[in-house]
């Protein structure tokens, strides 16, 4: 009876996941022994590193599903840290042997958040595509790769969240579903940050390969402004990555976001479409206020020779709900800014990545 208790143990364990690494703890090898005396649960789990930010969640995670099982009354419960050796092995594993993991290979789709200068609203649109993909059941990692100007954490509401690190590998934090990272995550509130090319190229990197975001549906890029040496690097490291242009409606916003779907292109990336931003704002008696003009997204579309996406109308909710770390398309899904993120990201959703680039894993005999 005690072994298949201890069976039954071991079950319940496995629907038991680690918060950030978001594997089953028995996959991970955090379950060192089950033992069953009587109605009673022996249980001991290793942690994967000292001090380790998810200790409480598992505990209580692995008390849960234990005393669930029926025949087991109590728990002894012993939480220990893996060796080094142990933990050397996990990341290992996580990783694989790919040293990019978001290769051309990769079954992951790359998004890349792009516009020709700051203001536009660039990654309150980023943080909240990001949001309303992992809505709809997607798999969604974020990078703030707006190196000096991040923002991310603050309106995912995680500004004071750390990454955690086991071994060489980094953890990032999870925000509405979402796995973000952000230099923000390692400076000071207050730090400015001044690097140049090098250092950033660098920064990049290791954000796409130490970073360990597991199996993803969509990788979503927040760009800084401009063709500077972030958009080079990523060109670089990512370029069969799929770009979207934001502009806002004014015509001169339309004509320097131009650039930076050209550079896009230069380093191979394919430029998908544009979306306007602060198209026009409602007003009480059914018009609209077009505070910054009209017609910019069009123009843009136009010379790109795209489609554009979406229009996203100037909304109040969208700019308060940004100040207060909570994604509009969560906290107002009705506000019509928020709609309209929500219908880009269904369409993106739906329009799926093609296979070109891609090896396919096909033989000839």
């Amino acid at each position: 009876m005690s072994a298949e208790l201890a069976d039954a143990v071991r079950r319940a364990l496995a629907r038991v996941q680690d918060p950030e690494i978001r594997r089953p703890i028995t996959e991970l090898d955090m379950v060192r022994e089950v033992r069953v005396e009587g109605a009673v649960a022996h249980v001991e789990v290793r942690l994967t590193i000292v001090g380790c930010p998810a200790a409480d969640t598992i505990e209580r995670d692995v008390r849960a599903a234990v005393l669930a099982v029926e025949g087991v009354e109590s728990i002894e419960l012993e939480l220990g840290v893996m060796t080094p050796a142990e933990r050397e092995a996990l990341t290992t594993r996580l990783r694989g042997s790919r040293a990019m993991p978001f290769g051309p290979d990769s079954l992951t789709r790359i998004l890349a958040v792009s516009s020709g200068k700051g203001g536009v609203g660039k990654s309150t649109l980023t943080a909240n595509l990001a949001v309303a993909l992992a809505a709809r059941g997607l798999r969604v990692g974020l990078v703030d790769a707006d190196v000096f100007g991040f923002s991310i954490p603050g309106i995912l509401g995680i500004a004071g969240a750390k990454p955690t690190q086991v071994g060489d590998m980094i953890l990032p934090p999870v925000a509405h579903g979402v796995k973000v990272i952000s230099i923000g995550m390692f400076v000071e509130p207050s730090t400015a940050v001044s690097w140049r090319g090098p250092l950033l190229h660098r920064t990049i990197q290791q954000f796409l390969t130490d970073v360990y975001f597991g199996d993803l549906d969509v990788l979503v890029l927040d760009l800084p402004p401009g063709t500077g040496d972030v958009a080079i690097s990523l060109g670089q490291l990512l370029p069969h990555a799929e770009v979207l242009v934001v502009t806002t409606p004014q015509p001169a916003a339309a004509e320097v976001a131009e650039r930076s779907g050209l550079v896009a292109r230069q380093t191979g990336q394919t430029v998908i479409g544009v979306v306007e931003n602060m198209a026009g704002l409602a007003q009480p008696d059914g018009t609209v206020l077009e505070v910054f003009g009209s017609g910019g997204g069009a123009e843009l579309a136009s010379r790109l020779d795209v489609p554009v996406l979406a229009s996203i109308p100037l909304s109040v909710e969208l700019r308060r709900d940004g100040d207060t770390g909570e994604p509009a398309v969560l906290a107002h899904p009705e506000d019509p800014a928020a709609r309209a993120i929500s219908a880009l990201a269904e369409q993106l959703a739906r329009r799926g990545r093609g296979l070109a680039g891609r090896k396919l894993p096909v033989s000839s005999r």
